[in-house]
């Protein structure tokens, strides 16, 4: 599984940002795709999921609210759609799948996710 992520920018407090992340190859055995941030010196944070079979969506309570994950199977994409940013959500964000057979519980875990993104850096600017 192949995932491209981008979409990223430069942005100021307030405004919306939609993030896209392609996945290609064996897309079919993976049952969950998320979206995580890292910013600087701070570790890798789970922000949203979405399930492949049911479409259920998860979220930090960080981002509840104000960020909303969705998809398209038909060009197999999965979006995150940011509003309200502030200057704290400034960060490199990935795109993640599982390898499938995640339960509900486990879609935050971030070690459920094997295919990682290249990350596509946010700047929210005060």
């Amino acid at each position: 599984v192949q995932l491209q992520a981008s979409g990223g920018g430069l942005v100021q407090a307030g405004d919306s940002l939609r993030l896209s992340c392609a996945a290609s190859g064996r897309t079919l055995n993976s049952s969950v795709m998320g979206w995580f941030r890292q910013a600087p010196g701070k570790e890798r944070e789970f922000l949203a999921a979405i399930r492949r079979s049911g479409g259920s969506t998860h979220y930090a309570d960080s981002v509840k609210g104000r960020f909303t994950i969705s998809r398209d199977n038909t060009k197999n994409t999965v979006y995150l759609l940011m509003n309200s940013l502030k200057p704290e959500d400034t960060a490199v964000y990935y795109c993640a799948a599982d390898s499938g057979g995640t339960i509900l519980s486990e879609v935050r875990n971030i070690r459920r996710y094997v295919y990682w993104g290249q990350g596509t850096l946010v700047t929210v600017s005060s």
